[in-house]
């Protein structure tokens, strides 16, 4: 079987004085997001170095699962609340998962 879960990484630059709020509205999407039917996995990641550099890392089940957690009011919520707390706007990569297999998550 071939494997079809999408894993996206967003990279987040928050400003300095922003990150705590950015946190907060982020646990919120991230907590709803974990109940969605098609999520695997809904990491939130800081930097060790630098507080406000993030990663999200999303784990779905196939694209249309993504799909679906765009049109949830609670990730339209956060996008709308954090988008003035950005440094910078998000990059967003998607990857394929190679291992382990489907299977192993």
């Amino acid at each position: 079987m071939a494997n079809s879960l999408l894993i996206v990484h967003v990279d987040v630059s928050v400003l300095p004085d922003r990150v705590d709020e950015f946190l907060a509205e982020t646990e919120v999407n991230a907590t709803a997001s974990r109940q969605e039917p098609g999520v695997v996995r809904f990491d939130v990641l800081q930097d060790r170095e630098d507080p406000g550099h993030l990663v999200l890392v999303e784990i779905y089940q196939g694209e249309n699962d993504a799909a679906d957690h765009k049109a949830t009011p609670h990730y339209n919520q956060w996008r709308h609340a954090v988008e003035p707390m950005m440094a910078r706007a998000r990059l967003s990569t998607r990857y394929t998962n190679v291992s382990p297999d489907d299977s192993g998550w």
